[in-house]
């Protein structure tokens, strides 16, 4: 049934649904077996020259109308699908007079249309399938956005990501190359001998990471539950069970920052290698990154950001001291020993807006994002981290009062965390009660259970995180982590107004 406030575009064509009905045409078919990408056609037209038609057996495609261009007793059809556009040519001595007829008055910009045709190029050298039957397959009742240019609001292009990847190519390949850049990742780690492994989403303690969960509630045990945070405690507890080398990519959820690089929602591959250490995973890290960017030039030979990413991400990357960097970068040497009190004061002189309760290491990470990070433009690994920011990395070997840890910085971002694991439970015990250090609300949970799991033994181990929608930022060098993920949160919509018109363009 039409609404009485629907746009009169959409008006009109919901009454082409009942026209092509009352002509025993379903405009919502079941199905249409043995399509072909368009590709096949483009390639049975490579070697035929301007005017001439393959002699092969009919092809049969199907995909979005772009366009539609009639001139008197011919028409062209611009269709698109998943390998590219295709351009059909409707002729009335193909398809007859009256059926030619009810197709140029009944097909619109946005229908799903089905053609079965013989490949032929054009005098002007184009590409194209002349049609000799054509089968509607899905009538569009919303035209599509400003003829094909998009949606301009990028919160609207989030909310309707439906309508963005149906009206930009380059919204469609870039979750193309985000897939490429996942199913890589997989085997790059499977051919490493990681085993992937699923962990829990709910539980009773949000531990892992300094993050805000999302809270909700278990009817059946009659409980609060939280979403996970992070994926590491129970990765670990599986290294205490035997496995040596596993990986996990999740969801996870941290109720805090939405902005260009944060999303309170994110997908993140966290892994652990028994037997190795910090120095190891540095290895595995920068060929990974090499060999993702690798994967991807030779995917997308002539894109620029594929040409960016294997020439910034070709090995060896730098490497700084994280101390070093933030005593040199701040002008004050010794600066990681200074009391909380102290720490606090600069932190705040340098804009953070974190509590005044925080532990000494959250006042030191937000110095060290603030005369740091923005000066790491190529990759680098920044190493050692002091102890007091990290409480799950094992101590420093050779550097009192550190940690064996490294982050790899790109541009300013953060693109991979990653340490020798702390195995000593009674030191893991100690640091995660000193970093709680009993202030209400702190969610660098003591875990009591990995606690415990500790005390069984766990080999000396490392481990590795690396948000996954970060590391396809970077890769296609794309500003903001919207969009990278198709459905990301948003704001909710403003009040509604007055009935919109979906043809009609989008705020500016």
């Amino acid at each position: 049934m039409a609404d009485p406030e629907e746009s009169p575009l959409v008006a009109e064509r919901r009454a082409k649904v009942e026209r092509l009905r009352a002509r025993g045409v379903e405009p919502y078919p079941w199905a249409f077996p043995g399509r072909v990408p368009s590709s096949d056609v483009r390639a049975a037209c490579a070697g035929l020259a301007p005017g001439a038609e393959a002699s092969g057996p009919v092809l049969r495609v199907a995909g979005r109308v772009r366009a539609i261009r009639a001139h008197g007793r011919s028409a062209f059809v611009d269709l698109v699908d998943g390998a590219g556009e295709l351009q059909l040519l409707l002729r009335t001595d193909e398809l007859g007079e009256e059926a030619y007829r009810g197709w140029l008055a009944d097909l619109d910009p946005g229908d799903l249309l089905g053609a079965d045709g013989t490949p032929l190029v054009t005098r002007k050298g184009e590409p194209t399938l002349r049609a000799t039957a054509l089968t509607l397959l899905a009538k569009a009742l919303a035209p599509p956005p400003e003829k094909y240019h998009g949606l301009k609001d990028p919160e609207e292009r989030i909310r309707r990501r439906h309508v963005d990847l149906l009206a930009s190519a380059e919204s469609r390949n870039r979750f193309a190359a985000r897939s490429l850049l996942v199913r890589e990742l997989r085997r790059f780690l499977d051919a490493a001998g990681f085993l992937e492994v699923e962990t829990n989403t709910l539980s009773r303690t949000a531990s892992g990471a300094a993050a805000e969960p999302f809270r909700t509630r278990a009817n059946y045990v009659d409980d609060e539950l939280l979403l996970r945070i992070s994926l590491e405690l129970q990765l670990k507890r599986i290294l205490v069970g035997g496995l040596e080398r596993v990986y996990e990519i999740g969801r996870v959820f941290r109720n805090e920052d939405l902005d260009s690089t944060h999303s309170p929602e994110f997908t993140l591959l966290e892994l652990y290698w028994a037997y190795a250490d910090y120095g190891d995973m540095r290895g595995l890290v920068e060929s990974l990154y090499a060999t993702l960017a690798g994967h991807l030039v030779a995917r997308y030979p002539d894109a620029p950001f594929a040409r960016a990413a294997a020439a910034a991400f070709t090995p060896p990357f730098a490497t700084v001291d994280w101390v070093e960097a933030l005593e040199a970068r701040s002008g004050r040497p010794g600066i990681a020993e200074l009391p909380r009190e102290q720490l606090r004061a600069l932190a705040r002189e340098a804009g953070a807006t974190v509590p005044d309760d925080s532990p000494a290491g959250k006042f030191l990470e937000k110095l060290f994002e603030h005369y740091v990070e923005p000066t790491l433009d190529r990759p680098t690994f920044v190493l050692d981290f002091p102890t007091a920011t990290t409480p799950l990395a094992k101590r420093h070997r050779s550097k009192p009062g550190r940690v064996e840890r490294f982050e790899l910085f790109y541009r300013g971002i953060e693109l991979a965390n990653a340490y020798s694991e702390l195995n000593d439970p009674d030191e893991q015990e100690r640091r995660l009660v000193e970093q709680v250090g009993g202030r209400a609300g702190d969610h660098v949970s003591h875990d009591p259970e990995f606690v415990e799991a500790l005390r069984f033994g766990m080999p000396p181990a490392a481990g590795l995180g690396i948000g996954i929608d970060r590391l396809v930022m970077a890769l296609l060098d794309v500003a903001s982590i919207k969009d990278v993920i198709l459905f990301p949160l948003v704001r909710g919509r403003p009040p509604a107004g007055p009935a919109r018109d979906p043809a009609a363009p989008s705020a500016p």
